[in-house]
């Protein structure tokens, strides 16, 4: 043993003097990129078009199944949403089997199966897939569209259709991409509550019936299967899934402008900017610089280390976060590079994104840049060839793109033979800073100002639907005299007079929702120097939630972030609007519409903790409140509107709420109110 170590140590001191020997100085030459032998998926195609990828894996007992229709997309126009509708009713009961026996079934095996208008899933243990894919595949072929499942769907669309049209992210995509793509191209259309009350259910049966077929799809088997028996077990379930004629259509071709635009969507209830810079771009997966083009954004905008977040959050602190993706498409590619900035700093926001943009279109990224890039492709690349489902996808692609059988296995040293001169072309090609659109979806009376003075770019107007519209009012002057001190001694007159309001040490309201489930109970409780609130569902707490200036308690434990207690406290006081009269920090800052009332605006802006309330200017009587929570890198906003004030012991209340209660819009009702009484300090413990 002796000698093995004595041995081991001379062979250390021979590497340690060779390794002196070299040039220290001299950075090494990296390796060849590592070898991948991805495992040999089993194929096969049905005579009715369905083609089949089989990949085994047997370390864990469980097997799935991913069906894909590979159809071209195709513009829906006054019908659109018709494909959305029909993937949600797939598999809401079939000709064999009702909705609630087939669910049951699901549950009772611990499985999941899903349908979708491109396709269905399912997953199981091993011993239960033979049924499992026998269910996916009855849904498949066989579902029924009843009217009754069918109306239930609409409704849903329709209610999601109705929440979304204050979302504000959600407004920004809708007209990113009509205008990106064209409104008659596929990828630009969008569902409206009109489209969708054209669409009968003769059009589902009509749109599964010509689209819904085997002749584009492909079925993907991965996990602990014998292949011999689930060939077989495919046959048999699906080579009756007869194929069909899936109709001609030619899509539209998508240009860029002629030069750089600024396109704004004023949304009055934006409580930041959301902004995308988008080009179209030709890129397809395995194009000669599509290598290039992914390490080229990779650098740009890829990821926490990247340009953009180094620049946009980590200097200037804009943002939580912006990012760019490069999007390859055998129809229609984009190149997207985003930030959702507050709404003082938009200008300067697209300032630097531009600046960033020709940056590294016209100067080269440096080899530490490219050499990063490289290595995380590489790394992300080599720890994702071990899944099974990831050999399953590459196989797909494979198929779809019409790929060599080996580009995959080539795919390191094609990374990895990407130079400094062939990021700064890729990037000179995709990334078209001066052909783009710049869209900004924000508060017009807040950002246009400072964009107007800052910005080269010509800007044009659109409405939330995509629609060009003119420049939105900056908002009707505050007229002489009124001050954030007369509105909220208005609102104080509105309510029971000044000397009412001042005789308040503590209120009680209890407020209460239906939301279909279950009722939804809130106690907000408040004197001068905390408030805090319960919500109970059915009689079992839910929140409890404290707040004092110098702490906030949810559930009796303190929450460790650092101001936000503070920034909360501008709203302390026995009634809220007391606490906003002693603060500095609120400001009377506009005249806004809230549907169709005019209302004075006061703002309190802080850093984690933002509010906006809003008061008739003809009542007095406050209408509308905002409160915008910024941390952890996401943006939480609670709206609520106020109605039918009543009287309770001189004091007047809004007995009618509505509101956000996590994804649901609800309507709450006061159900008790008390003033001086009902309240102690022990309340607040």
């Amino acid at each position: 043993m002796k000698t093995k170590i004595l041995s081991f140590v001379a062979i250390l001191a021979i590497a340690f003097a060779t390794n002196a020997q070299r040039d220290l100085n001299k950075q090494p030459k990296p390796g060849p990129a590592p070898k991948v032998k991805l495992g040999k998926p089993i194929k096969f195609s049905l005579a009715n078009g369905l083609k089949v990828i089989m990949v085994e894996n047997h370390k864990l007992p469980r097997v799935s199944a991913s069906l894909t229709i590979d159809n071209k997309p195709y513009f829906e126009g006054n019908k659109a949403g018709v494909s959305g509708l029909m993937g949600g009713l797939l598999g809401n009961g079939t000709t064999n089997i009702s909705k609630d026996e087939f669910n049951e079934k699901v549950d009772y095996l611990g499985a999941n199966v899903g349908f979708s208008s491109n396709g269905a899933f399912a997953a199981s243990l091993k011993k239960y897939f033979p049924e499992i894919l026998g269910l996916m595949a009855d849904g498949v072929k066989n579902s029924v569209f009843s009217k009754d499942e069918f109306d239930k769907q609409v409704e849903r669309t329709l209610e999601n259709l109705k929440n979304n049209e204050k979302n504000v992210p959600s407004i920004a995509r809708r007209v990113q991409d009509y205008l990106t793509y064209g409104k008659n191209h596929p990828f630009g259309e969008y569902t409206t509550p009109k489209s969708i009350k054209n669409i009968t259910l003769e059009d589902i049966k009509n749109n599964y019936n010509t689209y819904y077929r085997p002749n584009n799809a492909y079925l993907v088997i991965v996990g602990d299967f014998n292949p011999k028996k689930t060939k077989k077990l495919i046959k048999k379930l699906f080579s009756d899934w007869k194929k069909g004629t899936i109709p001609a259509y030619t899509i539209p071709k998508t240009s860029n402008p002629a030069t750089t635009e600024i396109n704004f969507i004023d949304m009055p209830n934006a409580v930041q900017s959301e902004i995308a810079v988008i080009n179209n771009v030709d890129l397809t997966l395995g194009d000669k610089d599509y290598y290039a083009g992914l390490l080229a954004n990779n650098i740009l905008g890829g990821g926490g280390t990247a340009r953009l977040f180094m620049n946009l959050r980590e200097d200037k602190g804009y943002t939580y976060g912006s990012y760019s993706g490069l999007r390859q498409d055998k129809y229609a590619g984009t190149f997207r590079a985003t930030a959702s900035v507050r709404n003082m700093v938009t200008d300067s926001a697209v300032v630097e994104l531009q600046k960033e943009i020709k940056k590294i279109r016209f100067e080269k990224v440096t080899a530490e840049e490219l050499k990063n890039a490289k290595a995380k492709y590489v790394g992300d690349f080599v720890m994702d060839v071990q899944k099974p489902n990831t050999v399953a996808l590459y196989a797909l692609n494979i198929a779809r793109y019409n790929l060599p059988e080996d580009f995959y296995e080539n795919y390191l040293s094609y990374i990895n033979n990407v130079t400094l001169e062939d990021v700064q072309n890729a990037a000179k090609k995709y990334f078209k800073g001066d052909n783009a659109r710049i869209f900004i979806t924000g508060k017009g009376s807040d950002v246009l100002g400072n964009l107007e003075k800052t910005t080269k770019y010509p800007i044009k107007y659109f409405d939330k639907n995509g629609n060009t519209t003119s420049k939105p009012k900056m908002g009707k002057k505050i007229p002489v005299g009124v001050t954030k001190e007369t509105v909220l001694n208005k609102y104080f007159d509105a309510i029971g007079g000044k000397d009412k309001v001042k005789g308040l040490n503590t209120t009680l309201l209890e407020y209460e929702a239906d939301l279909g489930n279950g009722k939804v109970t809130t106690t907000e409780k408040r004197n001068a120097t905390h408030f805090g609130t319960k919500t109970t569902m059915n009689g079992s707490p839910v929140a409890n939630v404290v707040v004092s200036k110098d702490a906030l308690k949810m559930n009796g434990q303190t929450l460790p972030v650092p101001g936000m207690s503070e920034e909360m406290s501008v709203v302390l006081g026995a009634l809220p609007e007391i606490g906003l009269l002693n603060n500095s920090e609120v400001e009377l800052t506009g005249i806004e519409n809230v549907d169709g009332k005019e209302a004075y605006v006061l703002s309190k802006k802080g850093k984690i903790v933002s509010y906006t309330f809003y008061f008739d200017t003809k009542t007095g009587l406050k209408i509308k409140e905002l409160q915008n929570v910024a941390f952890g890198g996401r943006n939480q906003k609670q709206e609520a509107t106020f109605s039918d004030y009543k009287d309770f012991n001189g004091v007047k209340f809004a007995t009618k709420k509505i509101g956000s209660f996590g994804p649901q819009k609800a309507t709450f009702t006061l159900k008790n109110a008390k003033v001086n009484e009902g309240v102690s300090d022990a309340d607040f413990k």
